[in-house]
């Protein structure tokens, strides 16, 4: 299954458009890790646990929206559009969705 942000992919035709399809991950973020990360936001650098946490949850969404994407008969997935969100009493929560449009090339 090809996946791109992009609206074409260059060399293969759109021969059906399938619908809109997305994927949703919501991680609640532990003590340990915002303890952690306020040390390090004091300090300054990067927080290795939280880009952990972002990275996986944005897998996790992109592979929800291929697996629906393949039940709905496509084999690409174009424009697709990724967005974070902290969710939850002060932001205790990691909200990661995906969009695009199922295909089939």
């Amino acid at each position: 299954m090809i996946l791109t942000t992009t609206s074409q992919i260059e060399g293969y035709p759109i021969k059906e458009y399938k619908g809109i399809v997305t994927g949703e991950t919501i991680y609640g973020m532990n003590f340990a890790k915002d303890f952690f990360a306020g040390i390090r936001d004091f300090f300054g650098g990067r927080v290795g646990s939280y880009e952990k946490s972002l990275l996986q949850a944005q897998q996790e969404s992109m592979r929800e929206m291929e697996e629906r994407a393949k039940s709905m008969g496509a084999n690409a997935v174009v424009g697709i559009d990724i967005r974070f969100e902290t969710m939850g009493a002060k932001g205790s929560m990691l909200m990661v969705s995906v969009s695009g449009t199922a295909v089939v090339i």
